[in-house]
């Protein structure tokens, strides 16, 4: 991982990381974070893209078609990748928490008393 791709990766495990359940962890040999053994973000190979977990995905990629997109192998999976060089942090801290919402079991979306 060269500089930029560590900074890019702390950002992500700076607000991952405040996610109930959630744990580094790796897939395809990346840096990744999953909630009950359960991916919901990853960095891919470049350091600079994140794949994240969405069903939200066309609404983000309207938003801002540059900072989000899809390559031919995403097509038929329900993820889409962002450029960390350009996301602004609320929507960064929106795409985690919603990944994680999808991926996380019940006990973990309740909210405590």
């Amino acid at each position: 991982m060269n500089i930029d791709s560590i900074a890019y990766w702390n950002r992500v495990i700076a607000i991952a990381s405040e996610l109930p359940g959630a744990e580094i962890s790796t897939s395809y040999g990346t840096p990744a974070f999953k909630v009950n053994k359960k991916l919901f973000t990853r960095l891919k190979e470049d350091g600079k893209t994140l794949v994240v977990y969405s069903e939200e995905r066309d609404k983000w990629m309207k938003k801002a078609p540059g900072t989000f997109f899809i390559t031919n192998h995403y097509k038929n999976y329900p993820s889409f990748l962002v450029d960390l060089e350009s996301v602004k942090t609320r929507d960064l801290e929106e795409l985690l928490f919603k990944a994680w919402q999808l991926r996380a079991p019940k006990r973990l979306l309740k909210p405590k008393n």
